[in-house]
């Protein structure tokens, strides 16, 4: 691993805050907000209206399918035209659609076949705005600010991960689920004014092919470059058991070891160490960036290995604040790899594949954890998950793809 640089001058933080960055920044975390704040205010909107966990279900995956289904398609249109317009229109449809949703909970009108068609709708915009989000920053700052601005990124992303739902929940306790959605639409609405602002001086030459042939040739770019796909298979077995164990088993085992009011800790401990992380990574320059960050990422077994060996409350809250450290390094020195080294024209077809592969397992995850408890128990299926976890996190580091690789 190389030594930290010195911190960046005054003057690179001034590049860095340029009136189209800032305008970024606001407006993506306005819509990150709103994203949030869905799914909370869509349950209880639900529940309030039908009382129905099955008509629930069926609206909760209205919106998941599309983002999933229509990913690659998000990312050739994000390559093929402007982002900041893809990101303009996507957020004001996902206003559209909440609005409507908002005005038939308000008006008594609770349709559940057309509050799934727009919930579905809404879905396939989300699938539009991710590749587009991720693909903008190097056509807004320098590619020595790209480090920087990708930490400033993911500490708002983490930051509205934990209040974007209290939010939901505070505005559903207080005026209810229809006013909660109506917060959600507005919050899509502004995200819209704020990327209306940005003017982009690098515009990608718009492809004259079909839309078919431009998720192929994501295809040969993501399979043509081994340090990305490396990474994305490591990430689609992590994340399977991350998501399988931690958020299936975890309260399962936690609720008869250390309650379920420490294990709300234990959430917010990583939460905590996303977040530190996130603001050291602010300061921190990292020649060989990538292997740095999957280094750390692997810290994300520790959880998994605590809940297996039915460690206290004290060791979990350790252990979970170490794993939010590690994906706290691992997001922005991932995200700035991928912008500095794979060409701007094919970023967002890259990074599309890059969410498709990466969060196809995660359904799988949960599916699979419960049954996998019932026949090896939980803890087990805990530590040997936490085990396969940090295998799965350092595999890539025997590539010298992932190893070698510069930032800067």
């Amino acid at each position: 691993m190389d030594a930290p640089a010195e911190a960046d001058t005054g003057h690179a933080e001034t590049t860095l805050w340029t009136s189209g960055f800032r305008w970024y920044f606001t407006g993506t975390s306005v819509s990150l907000l709103g994203t949030a704040m869905a799914p909370v205010a869509l349950a209880f909107s639900v529940l309030e209206h039908s009382s129905s966990v099955y008509d629930l279900g069926w609206v909760l995956a209205a919106r998941s399918i599309p983002l999933v289904a229509f990913l690659l398609v998000g990312g050739a249109v994000a390559d093929r035209f402007p982002r900041s317009t893809v990101l303009k229109l996507s957020n004001l449809g996902a206003a559209s659609t909440q609005g409507v949703v908002a005005f038939l909970l308000l008006s008594g009108r609770y349709s559940l076949m057309l509050i799934i068609a727009l919930e579905f709708l809404n879905g396939s915009l989300t699938a539009f705005t991710q590749p587009a989000m991720r693909g903008i920053i190097p056509q807004l700052v320098a590619k020595a600010q790209m480090r920087r601005a990708n930490s400033l990124v993911a500490s708002s992303k983490n930051a509205i991960t934990i209040l974007g739902p209290t939010a939901a929940g505070i505005t559903v306790a207080t005026v209810g689920g229809g006013w909660a959605i109506a917060l959600d639409s507005a919050s899509y609405l502004l995200a819209a004014f704020f990327i209306s602002r940005i003017r982009l001086t690098e515009e990608i030459a718009r492809s004259s092919r079909s839309v078919l042939s431009d998720v192929r040739e994501g295809w040969s770019e993501f399979r043509s470059i081994p340090w990305v796909w490396s990474v994305v298979a490591s990430l689609a077995v992590t994340n399977l058991l991350k998501t399988g164990i931690w958020v299936v088993l975890g309260p399962a085992i936690a609720i008869t070891t250390i309650g379920a009011a420490s294990w709300g800790g234990v959430l917010s401990a990583r939460a905590v160490g996303l977040l530190v992380m996130g603001l050291v990574m602010y300061r921190l320059t990292v020649r060989r960036l990538l292997g740095t960050g999957q280094l750390f990422f692997a810290l994300g077994c520790l959880p998994l290995i605590a809940l297996g060996v039915g460690a206290n409350a004290l060791w979990l809250f350790i252990a979970a604040f170490m794993a939010g450290i590690g994906s706290g390094m691992f997001g922005p020195a991932w995200e700035t790899s991928l912008q500095e080294h794979v060409p701007n024209n094919v970023l967002s077809r890259v990074t599309s594949y890059d969410d498709l592969f990466s969060y196809v397992t995660v359904p799988i995850g949960m599916m699979c954890a419960a049954p996998a408890g019932a026949i090896f128990g939980n803890e087990q299926v805990a530590l040997v998950g936490g085990i396969l976890f940090l295998a799965a996190a350092l595999l890539p580091l025997l590539s010298r793809s992932v190893y070698n690789l510069r930032h800067g």
